[in-house]
């Protein structure tokens, strides 16, 4: 049990003043960047589901969802923002476990600010920071020890209910023994759901987020209750190293972030598509076949003419055929009436996708492709094997490259002056004694 307790230690003692400043500075980042997410994804099927299903069954005035306030309880309104943050597939996320931390842990630390402000007291700035900072931190190893104890692939909400757990239980300063229970509790009520069953059959449940965040919700509220959780995750590293690490190396520093609204694995034949164009000058109506070589899992990507947004996102040939068109892969291409456009279509008939062994063997610590574009006069270009844009291996976006990707997403949500207000209030969020302002721009203005 060594390692509960050392992170049920790190959780309680870690302080906004004893982070790395660039640690500081990537939390702002990352909520930045999963926000603008979150905000875009509010006008999705799904969400609009799920706000729907808050409204008839978890029914309160506690907490905000996004974009429209309405009112829900705690648990209403992160089951609803959780859904939005991974709805268009466009938050970050984190090689090695293939998955997305800042989803899972926004939208509870969202409830759990608000669960907090009706208790009488305030929450900081820099305690919101720093709770996301723990939920990054242990959630990239709740991952990395998930993956490592189960043969089957498991999406984020299987590790991300428990970071998600760890952030909430940060900001609602949790004792130490109502703090191990909750991580248990998380733990055994995360969603374990099989990940490839969803990229075979593209589904509204994806990486089983929503349902995460709701059960790091209720596993905080229901510990806080006396109940008891069995001993967690962390005690059954396999590797030392993981948990050792721990508030020594800060892995919100190895995080990937998304230029385009589709699955990760899609993204390196996107940007090699889009490069050879470029650089080569090729005409958009010379295009004869477009190859793909790229590792097993993103050729396991769908094919097929998407019917809706889930089958867009997790596809192959279609974000790179929206992307050599429109030269984004957002949501005006992953939403209708794009979505059925007749010339993404007539591209996607174009792509061959092959799955090679020399990109299985880098899979997952790197997830690269090559894209070879002949043309109709039988001219052929190479893209040599391609990153996607914005990792660890590549080069990391700046602030400003986020900051457009913010206002991409979000300025048609919120309207543009308030987009800029709100990603304004983000890079000083360490300044304020509360967060009233954070969730009043993060709503739709009433014309």
């Amino acid at each position: 049990m060594a390692y509960t307790e050392q992170t049920v230690a790190f959780i309680r003692d870690l302080e906004w003043g004893n982070l790395p400043a660039e640690v500081q500075h990537q939390s702002k980042r990352c909520l930045l960047d999963t926000l603008g997410g979150l905000l875009a994804g509010y006008e999705t099927p799904v969400t609009q589901i799920m706000a729907q299903i808050a409204s008839s069954q978890f029914p309160g005035d506690q907490a905000s969802i996004m974009v429209s306030g309405e009112r829900a309880s705690v648990a209403g309104a992160v089951l609803v923002n959780g859904f939005a943050a991974n709805a268009l597939d466009i938050d970050d996320g984190y090689r090695r476990i293939m998955g997305h931390p800042g989803a899972c842990i926004l939208p509870v630390l969202l409830g759990a600010a608000q669960a907090v402000k009706g208790s009488g007291q305030a929450v900081t700035g820099t305690d919101f920071l720093t709770a996301m900072v723990v939920g990054y931190e242990t959630g990239t190893r709740a991952g990395l020890i998930r993956h490592a104890t189960y043969d089957t692939y498991h999406s984020s909400g299987s590790w991300g209910a428990i970071c998600g757990a760890a952030a909430a239980g940060k900001l609602l300063g949790l004792s130490h023994d109502i703090l191990w229970h909750a991580l248990g509790t998380a733990e055994y009520h995360a969603p374990i759901a099989p990940m490839m069953k969803c990229i075979d059959v593209p589904a509204m449940g994806k990486d089983s987020i929503g349902w995460g965040c709701v059960t790091a919700m209720l596993s905080v509220l229901m510990a806080r209750e006396g109940f008891t959780g069995i001993r967690s995750i962390f005690d059954d590293a396999p590797d030392p190293a993981i948990m050792d690490s721990l508030g020594r190396e800060w892995e919100i520093m190895n995080l990937y972030f998304k230029p385009y609204a589709a699955c990760r694995w899609a993204q390196p034949a996107v940007d090699g598509a889009l490069q050879l164009i470029r650089e080569n000058g090729i005409a958009l109506d010379e295009i004869d076949t477009i190859r793909v070589f790229t590792f097993e899992e993103s050729a396991a990507l769908s094919r097929q003419y998407p019917e809706n947004t889930e089958e867009a996102q997790y596809n192959i040939p279609f974000p790179i055929a929206a992307g050599i068109l429109d030269k984004e892969v957002g949501p005006a291409q992953i939403l209708p009436p794009r979505l059925f456009d007749t010339d993404i279509r007539n591209m996607m008939d174009k792509i061959e996708i092959i799955a090679q062994e020399r990109f299985q063997r880098l899979f997952p610590e790197k997830a690269e492709s090559e894209v070879e574009i002949v043309t109709r006069s039988g001219n052929r270009f190479n893209s040599g094997m391609m990153s996607a844009r914005w990792d660890i291996h590549t080069t990391l976006p700046t602030d400003s490259e986020l900051e457009e990707k913010f206002l991409w997403l979000a300025g048609p949500l919120l309207g543009d002056k308030k987009a800029v207000e709100l990603k304004d209030y983000i890079w000083q969020i360490d300044r304020f004694k509360d967060l009233v302002q954070l969730y009043e721009l993060c709503q739709r203005s009433v014309e």
